[in-house]
């Protein structure tokens, strides 16, 4: 039986259990596994992962781990400089782009609000997912940390808050989504990049004191609804700036 040392750092922890958090411990193995294979049987998804280093130095997840190895792992450096090292994270997407799993509803209409492209249905399983991850270039969100230990599931998050509006600021905050932010422009229901469209069109599906005090309406291509700026609208544009003060730094 063959022995490695590991240690996992920062939010890399909060996969391990309690006596093995921010602490170097032993790993017992066979034969020659990966170091990606070893990280994930120990319960961290290779998504988390920004740089493993063996012995000090920076390997790729295709490095084999060998007897009496010391591995240090590290999820994505906001501060400090590995520009130097190899890190197995690959390039960040062009486009931001989400699939979400099945239990995070919620977070989709928020991050749809803020008017990013966020996919997900009540029905979609894992494997669904994790295709249109791959073909779809998508990160993935979710709350299932065997969802991101898919081998062709490239980008991905799991989400530690429960509270939609607490994982919507949490999601912003771990993937720097602040600049990206332009609300109002999707379908909260069926993620379509909304039109313009004018009164006149769309007077039919208007409430009568919705007709009297909105001129300017919106509507869905795909699913048709049609959106003015109402009392929703104003609750929505609470959330945002209360979201973005929460960003800003201190004194700011």
């Amino acid at each position: 039986m063959s022995r490695a040392r590991f240690r996992f750092y920062a939010e890399l922890n909060d996969f391990l259990p309690p006596e093995r958090r921010f602490l170097e411990f032993t790993h017992e193995f066979r034969g020659g596994p990966s170091v990606k294979d070893v990280i994930e049987s120990l319960g961290v998804p290779h998504t988390e992962v920004d740089l493993v280093l063996a012995d000090g130095e920076s390997v790729d997840f295709a490095w084999i781990l060998r007897d009496g190895a010391r591995v240090s792992v590290y999820p994505v450096f906001e501060s400090i400089d590995v520009a130097p090292l190899a890190r197995v994270r690959p390039a960040p997407l062009r486009e931001v782009r989400f699939v979400l799993d099945v239990h995070l509803g919620r977070l989709a209409r928020y991050l749809r609000m803020l008017g990013f492209d966020a996919r997900w249905r009540n029905d979609a399983g894992d494997e669904e997912i994790a295709r249109a991850a791959a073909t779809e270039h998508r990160i993935v969100l979710t709350r299932d940390a065997g969802l991101l230990k898919r081998r062709i599931v490239t980008h991905g998050y799991l989400v530690r808050e429960a509270d939609p509006r607490r994982q919507l600021a949490e999601v912003v905050r771990r993937l720097d989504l602040v600049r990206g932010i332009a609300p109002f422009r999707r379908c909260l229901c069926c993620n379509a990049l909304l039109e313009d469209v004018r009164k006149e069109d769309v007077l039919d599906h208007l409430p009568p004191r919705v007709r009297e005090r909105h001129e300017r309406f919106r509507r869905c291509p795909s699913c048709g609804r049609v959106y003015w700026a109402g009392t929703h609208h104003r609750r929505m544009e609470q959330v945002i700036e209360e979201l973005l003060a929460s960003e800003r730094p201190a004194g700011g």
